[in-house]
C-alpha cells in the first residue's frame, strides 16, 4: 500500500508553518521558498516547483488569496479558489508545505520563515524580486529558475477562451 502524505497536513496556517519551520531548522534541513497564484496548474508550474525543490530539502509555497489575487490580476481572476488551489498544490510530492498570503506580495511570509533559498521564475531579475534583499542579508541564496516557453495561466485563459 501506498503511503501518501495527508493534504490537510501540508496545508497550513502561519503559526502552525513558523512551528514547522523552526522544527526543520533545528533538524539542519535546507528550507526552501517560492510564491505564486498557480491559478491553471500547467506545466510550467510543475517544472517550476521541480527545479526549486531540488535546492533544499524542504519546499514551502506561498500562494495568493483570492483578493489578493484580483488584485494583481483583475476581477476575472482567479479562476479556482484558493481552497481548490491549496489542496492541488499540497497533492505534489515534492512541495511540503503551502500558505496563503494575503497581501499583493509575500515579503511578511519571507521574513517570519527566513528561508535559506528564495526561487522565482525567469521573468524576474534578483532587484525585482520581493524579499531577495532580506533573504540574501540573512546568508541565504536566491535562484531564479528559466521560464518554460509558452506555458503560463494567461495563455491557458486565452487559448480555452477562442474554443
Amino acid at each position: 500500500m501506498r503511503i501518501v502524505k495527508h493534504l490537510d497536513n501540508k496545508m497550513m496556517k502561519d503559526e502552525e508553518l513558523l512551528r514547522w519551520v523552526e522544527r526543520w531548522k533545528f533538524a539542519g534541513k535546507k528550507i526552501v521558498f517560492t510564491n505564486g497564484v498557480f491559478d491553471l496548474l500547467h506545466a510550467g508550474h510543475i517544472h517550476s516547483l521541480k527545479q526549486a525543490a531540488v535546492f533544499g530539502e524542504i519546499l514551502i509555497v506561498g500562494m495568493n488569496s483570492d483578493a489578493s489575487v484580483k488584485r494583481l490580476k483583475g476581477e476575472s481572476r482567479p479562476v479556482h479558489c484558493v481552497e481548490d488551489r491549496t489542496e492541488i498544490l499540497a497533492s505534489l510530492e515534492m512541495v511540503d508545505a503551502v500558505v496563503i498570503f494575503e497581501e499583493d506580495t509575500p515579503l511578511n511570509l519571507i521574513q517570519k520563515i527566513k528561508p535559506d533559498i528564495l526561487v522565482k521564475g525567469g521573468d524576474y531579475s534578483i532587484d525585482t524580486i520581493v524579499g531577495a534583499k532580506e533573504v540574501m542579508a540573512l546568508g541565504g541564496k536566491v535562484e531564479i529558475i528559466p521560464l518554460v516557453p509558452g506555458k503560463s495561466s494567461t495563455n491557458l485563459i486565452n487559448k480555452i477562451s477562442s474554443l
